[in-house]
């Protein structure tokens, strides 16, 4: 299955300063590839999910990689490669730096809805550059950008309204935690449909 998400850029909900380079490259979108027998199970932990991988359109080779089919199955991969799982900070400051767009390099592989929201997750970061000094911050706008995403493709996707809701609330959970891990008591932005449409309409293109 072979799925072109649009991933249109979500407007700066963190206090400024959390990036140095916000927007630096306005998304677009994602391709997206799963086995037909992909899991809708809505689901989601802090911990990422194996079979969720980013591989390469064109040889990068200033990225840390691995052979894509060690991470993802079913998708007929042989000798293609794929960004390194413990490559997403990597990846974000290099195509940052060399200025090469995430959709020209990568593609995702994820058999899984929280494989997907990770992705996607980590999709924004790509398009986003901070320092990363600021944690807390920095994952709740890739947080709320991979939400904004998955419900603009729910129907591409086939994501219904209580599994977006299970996912936001997973989100916030794993969000306010990291909160607490910084000693910070400002709450997160509210994750809810209404103020996720708003921000997809703030980020429509004007005709």
């Amino acid at each position: 299955m072979r799925t072109i998400l649009e991933t249109p850029p979500v407007p700066l909900l963190v206090p400024h300063g959390v990036f140095d380079a916000f927007g630096w490259c306005p998304s677009r979108t994602l391709e997206w590839r799963a086995p037909d027998a992909w899991s809708r199970e809505a689901r989601l932990t802090a911990d990422n999910p194996p079979r969720m991988v980013f591989v390469m359109k064109t040889d990068v080779p200033f990225l840390p990689r691995e052979l894509a089919r060690l991470h993802a199955v079913g998708l007929g991969l042989d000798r293609e490669w794929a960004l390194a799982p413990y490559g997403i900070d990597d990846a974000t400051d290099e195509l940052y730096a060399r200025r090469l767009r995430p959709d020209d390099a990568l593609w995702l592989a994820a058999d899984s809805l929280a494989g997907l929201f990770w992705g996607l997750h980590d999709w924004a970061h790509f398009h986003n550059h901070g320092p990363f000094t600021r944690r807390a911050w920095t994952e709740h706008q890739c947080d709320a950008t991979a939400l904004a995403w998955l419900w603009g493709n729910r129907r591409a996707i086939g994501l219904d309204r209580p599994a977006w809701d299970s996912l936001s609330a997973a989100a916030e959970r794993i969000g306010a935690e990291r909160f607490r891990e910084e000693g910070l008591g400002v709450p997160p932005l509210p994750l809810d449909v209404a103020t996720v449409e708003q921000w997809l309409v703030r980020s429509a293109p004007r005709g």
